[in-house]
């Protein structure tokens, strides 16, 4: 418990992720770009930081989950980021969805510090999170995974090591890429409920746990029934997944069409105004093309 965790990225997921790091016992010091998102936690007792190079230098473990490739490859490598910041033997766990290549940048610049690196992405939305019962996939050195595991176990359930680095953003890509297809088909059987004259809410207390079952199901169609699209997890940052999964899938010659489809209809759904709300948005689709026939 004497190990200072360092938590930068205070979002949807990222505030209740170190929120239990807090409760934990843990002393946590944060940072994020907007400090009115920290306010709760500052009241609970973490330290603020006025920049991630403080906070590196004062943190022996840092977490960071943040949006976009670009956002951890300047958090990371930058001449004030964390690399360049924080002290040898220091930990740094990247939780954010990002590119398998820029995972292995960063343990290697990492390994030339000393500095001991892990990519270590999440699943299980805004759900998962506030009851710490994330799945966390995990690549990097497997000493460092064993470290650090006390640590996860505080935010999932389903924590895996999933081999050298890399490995933890490829495994997400597995995740993303499952969920991609079955968005469309938990859209598909909720309009059909509806086009067929059954209450939906009672078809899903039928499907949800057959074969049919899926998170998605369970937790995201009975959002669509209420019209409820606020975010778990952003429709911006979906379509960035989704991106990284088919750039990855081009590389190594892999024929993906369900993810495809996907990409283009939130592609779609952002055109439309709708990147900020969350993935079971993807309904609307579906609702307007009701409107239009």
């Amino acid at each position: 418990m004497n190990q200072t965790i360092g938590f930068i990225g205070l979002g949807v997921m990222g505030k209740s992720m170190a929120k239990h790091i807090l409760k934990a016992g843990y002393p946590l010091n944060i940072y994020t770009r907007t400090k009115e998102k920290a306010e709760e936690l500052l009241s609970l007792g973490a330290e603020w930081k006025s920049t991630v190079a403080e906070l590196s230098n004062e943190s022996d473990i840092i977490i960071t989950m943040i949006g976009y490739p670009q956002d951890v490859e300047h958090v990371y490598l930058d001449e004030a980021g964390i690399i360049s910041s924080a002290r040898p033997g220091t930990y740094v766990i990247d939780m954010t969805t990002s590119q398998p290549s820029l995972a292995k940048k960063i343990y290697e610049k990492a390994k030339q510090k000393n500095i001991y690196a892990l990519d270590a992405p999440v699943s299980g939305g805004d759900i998962g999170a506030r009851e710490a019962r994330l799945a966390i996939m995990v690549g990097g050195h497997r000493e460092a995974f064993d470290h650090c595991y006390p640590l996860f176990e505080v935010m999932g359930q389903n924590i895996v090591y999933q081999g050298e680095a890399g490995s933890g953003q490829h495994t997400k890509m597995c995740n993303q890429i499952a969920i991609a297809s079955g968005m469309i088909g938990v859209c598909e059987a909720v309009s059909y409920a509806k086009k067929s004259g059954l209450d939906p809410a009672n078809v899903l207390k039928s499907i949800t746990t057959g074969a049919a079952g899926s998170w998605s199901l369970s937790n995201l169609a009975p959002r669509m029934l209420g019209e409820d699209y606020e975010p778990g997890f952003f429709v911006k940052h979906f379509i960035k997944d989704m991106g990284i999964a088919l750039d990855e899938s081009n590389e190594m010659d892999l024929f993906t069409p369900g993810l495809k489809l996907a990409h283009e209809l939130y592609e779609k759904l952002a055109e439309e105004g709708n990147e900020n709300k969350g993935t079971q948005a993807l309904v609307k689709l579906w609702d307007k093309a009701e409107v239009n026939n």
